[in-house]
């Protein structure tokens, strides 16, 4: 029997996990800032990723044969997934990370919404009032209020990002909503496998045939694409050690701890600033997708 972790030691774990996706987006920028492409650096984390799933499939002597139309839904999946990808890379490498993030961490709202709209759950009155509450944090950690002169040079500055980040949060929450109705059985290395199989495969054709498949132009650059595909890589794997291992699922809600971790490490590494305003805005939005996704009582 797989040994439960208490909240004690779970959530510090997904914590830690958040804070890897966090220094995976930073690592990003750095390898965008020095030469690599977004279709590049999407290409090469999903394709490592997709052969250590591969490798953790056989170890562990998984069946990897699926039906014919459960493979065609999740190749069609994993195509949104590359979209996700490009786009939140796309964003990352306009933008703050933090600011990025934040922007794509939306997409826990969408994925209520579309559920609801497809006759799913009543969002409920928690939801109800955390997502206008989201939407005012991320008003405040965008910094575009103001005068509509300065409300219009901001959105010119940072317009293009945040459009990137919620095509990202759009594809993402039809991501979730197409998994959960067409492959809730399918094992979750599989899944992974079939999305980061596909977003490598789509990304690197879409690269080679539009001849953006740059790489990183010195070691710097060079270390960024390495570190992002190693965190990402170990971070999505650990993914799947943790979670099935939580005392409850609403612990997940840890993981969105990332953008708070992107504020710091953009601060720190890449002297990527907030405003005090921001920083309240950022936590308002986590607090708020948090309370989105926590546990009903």
């Amino acid at each position: 029997m797989t040994a439960i972790l208490s909240p004690r030691l779970g959530i510090p774990l997904l914590m830690l996990l958040a804070t890897m996706f966090a220094c995976n987006h930073i690592a990003a920028r750095l390898a965008f800032d020095h030469g690599a492409s977004v279709a590049a650096a999407v290409a090469v984390r999903s394709g490592v990723t997709a052969l250590v799933m591969v490798a953790l499939l056989r170890l562990h002597s998984v069946p990897m044969a699926l039906p014919r139309a459960t493979l065609a839904r999740g190749l069609g999946i994993g195509a949104l997934v590359a979209v996700q990808s490009f786009c939140l890379y796309s964003a990352v490498a306009v933008i703050p990370v933090a600011l990025a993030l934040l922007a794509f961490n939306t997409f826990p709202m969408l994925f209520v919404l579309l559920s609801w709209a497809a006759g799913g759950e009543n969002p409920g009155r928690r939801a109800l009032v955390a997502m206008p509450l989201a939407l005012v944090g991320l008003v405040l950690a965008l910094d575009i209020l103001g005068t509509l002169e300065t409300m219009a040079g901001r959105w010119a500055e940072i317009g293009a990002g945040v459009g990137w980040a919620f095509g990202a949060a759009s594809s993402f929450a039809l991501v979730l909503f197409l998994t959960t109705r067409h492959l809730k059985e399918v094992d979750g290395r599989m899944r992974t496998l079939l999305t980061m199989g596909t977003t490598a495969v789509v990304m690197g054709g879409v690269g080679a045939a539009a001849g953006s498949l740059a790489l990183p132009a010195d070691g710097t650059g060079w270390l960024g694409l390495a570190l992002l595909t190693v965190l990402y890589g170990t971070a999505i794997t650990a993914i799947f050690t943790v979670v099935p291992r939580l005392a409850s699922p609403s612990n997940t809600a840890a993981l969105n701890f990332e953008p708070i971790a992107a504020l710091g490490l953009g601060w720190a590494i890449l002297g990527q600033g907030v405003a005090p305003r921001q920083l309240v805005g950022a936590f308002i939005v986590v607090g708020a997708v948090i309370l989105i996704g926590a546990k009903k009582h």
